[in-house]
């Protein structure tokens, strides 16, 4: 199965097609802004590198967040575009699912949020053991001990080192977003579906009070 991989929700753009489980191309830039203007670009470099033309593609699959509202509503309109325009399915990917896959065992991948919060996700050797959830860094350190109890743990993400000082003996991985290769690899095993952004809050930004209805 041919799957195009792809990331723009945090700070990273990355892409990824593989053939099964082999990785054909892939290419990863760490920035800040931007992921709009090189996402079609750096997808078309990888396809050329695997050698392989967008028609010879079996699925699509991109992180759908949580993350940059700007960042992951790129990835989510390209990767529905490419949809419809090869009339192939497409498949959402949860942003702390594929950090998660960046470390094994017992894994609690966080996104700092920013507003004093992270985004956190618990899972265990692939398996879910909690939804994702907005929440600040104290109950995430409760939840942590909680789901921990005292056994061996990764954090991973760009809200790990927030978490680190909770826990002192934890294995502290920093990303600055997820890997398009676990995205195209995750997806592989999922039924494809409409593509949905997760918001687990409210965006930043705030209409100007002349905006407002009086």
């Amino acid at each position: 199965m041919l799957t195009l991989g792809l990331d723009t929700c945090l700070s990273a753009c990355s892409v990824a097609v593989l053939d099964g489980a082999r990785v054909l191309a892939s290419a990863r830039e760490v920035m800040a802004r931007g992921h709009q203007e090189r996402l079609a670009p750096m997808a078309r470099e990888v396809m050329a590198q695997a050698g392989i033309g967008f028609p010879a593609l079996d699925r699509i699959a991109t992180t759908v967040g949580p993350g940059s509202f700007t960042g992951l509503r790129v990835g989510v309109a390209f990767a529905k575009g490419l949809s419809l325009a090869l009339d192939r399915p497409a498949v959402g990917i949860g942003t702390l699912e594929a950090l998660a896959q960046q470390a094994g065992g017992l894994v609690f991948p966080a996104i700092d949020a920013r507003r004093g919060q992270l985004y956190l996700q618990a899972f265990e050797d692939g398996y879910a053991l909690m939804a994702p959830d907005a929440v600040t860094a104290e109950v995430a350190a409760a939840r942590i001990a909680e789901l921990s109890q005292g056994r061996p743990f990764t954090l991973v993400g760009s809200g790990a080192v927030l978490l680190a000082g909770f826990a002192p003996a934890a294995t502290v991985v920093e990303t600055d977003g997820a890997n398009a290769r676990d995205v195209a690899r995750l997806a592989q095993g999922r039924a494809p579906g409409p593509l949905k952004p997760l918001y687990l809050r409210a965006p930043d930004a705030k209409l100007p009070a002349s905006a407002l209805p009086a």
